[in-house]
């Protein structure tokens, strides 16, 4: 299938940049990435992906995680675990 249609869509600079380095580690490029997303649409009849509001519990937790804040250092996922008794 030739691809002859181009999408162009206006995105913050630096959401761009971070996500093109994402891409590249996972061997994508962009034109690929939104082809894999667009078929997913297609095959889902629906976005890939769940899309909610996060509760207010929810939102500050990860307020709080942006800024650092009522974080639990471990040295791996295993210890991790251990320590949480799961």
């Amino acid at each position: 299938m030739s691809k002859s249609t181009m999408i162009t869509a206006r995105v913050d600079p630096r959401l761009k940049r971070e996500t093109e380095k994402v891409l590249k580690n996972l061997g994508l490029t962009t034109s690929q990435a939104i082809t894999l997303f667009f078929n997913q649409i297609n095959l889902r009849q629906g976005l890939p992906f769940a899309v909610a509001i996060p509760n207010s519990e929810t939102a500050k937790a990860i307020e709080e995680a942006l800024r650092g804040v009522n974080l639990h250092p471990a040295e791996s996922v295993e210890t991790l675990f251990e320590e949480l008794g799961t």
